[in-house]
């Protein structure tokens, strides 16, 4: 049975209630977020969670969130029941981790069963760069950029193709790969400076000091794109 208060009680009781409740919503609104425990049946979840940790400059706290997330992407590979996505996320996680050997060898197995699957096409792409494949993985973001020239990865693919070029010496090929990538995504200061440094290097000094001018409003502390301004001077 519920007591119910009158009298005195209730007038004591009705503002401490409502004082609570006003605690509680600042106290919600104030306090920092509790520390997030691995969902073992989401891998997605994991994966993202980890991930946005990591982006906050905390690995160390993301680590279980990965390992758990490519648990369950093993697990449901092991009885059969994997679908695109289990290859996506265990894919997009291995390379998190820097497993990149993994992720070729999952990719592999993923693309085997879904060959037109985007998200692991232009993951793979990454994992050759990381291992110095430039060959392989050249094909692969071709592949991806070919099949979708707006995809949600499609500057992540530019900008991985034109570091090969520039890597390679082939600057007038890694400038256009570089402005295609900050044309689809304008707000990276390092994209706009690898974009000078490659247009310097083949003496289009204004477009560079240009470039150079782009990275430095993104990042006004950008030192490397100040250096070059004060080493090309003024347009």
């Amino acid at each position: 049975m519920v007591k119910k208060y009158s009298g005195p009680a209730r007038r004591f009781f009705g503002p401490f209630a409502a004082f609570l409740f006003c605690a509680f919503s600042l106290f919600a609104q104030t306090a920092p977020d509790p520390p997030a425990v691995p969902r073992s049946q989401d891998a997605g979840w994991n994966y993202r969670t980890g991930r946005d940790l990591e982006a906050r400059g905390r690995a160390g706290e993301a680590a279980p969130f990965y390992a758990e997330a490519v648990r369950i992407c093993r697990d449901e590979i092991a009885r059969n029941a994997a679908t695109a996505d289990s290859y996506a996320t265990l894919t997009w996680t291995l390379r998190r981790q820097q497993k990149y050997a993994e992720v070729i060898t999952w990719g592999e197995r993923g693309l085997q069963l879904f060959g037109n699957d985007y998200r692991i096409i232009e993951i793979m792409g990454e994992a050759y760069f990381y291992l110095d494949n430039y060959g392989q993985s050249l094909q692969f973001m071709q592949r991806y950029v070919n099949a979708l020239p707006q995809g949600e990865r499609a500057s992540v693919a530019y900008f991985f193709i034109a570091e090969m070029y520039r890597l390679t010496g082939k600057f007038r090929l890694a400038d256009i790969a570089y402005t295609t990538a900050v044309r689809l995504e304008p707000n990276i200061a390092l994209w706009w400076y690898r974009l000078g440094s490659v247009r310097e290097a083949v003496g289009d000094r204004v477009p560079a000091i240009e470039a150079y001018e782009q990275a430095i409003k993104l990042n006004p502390q950008y030192q490397e794109a100040a250096a070059a301004l004060a080493r090309l001077g003024s347009p």
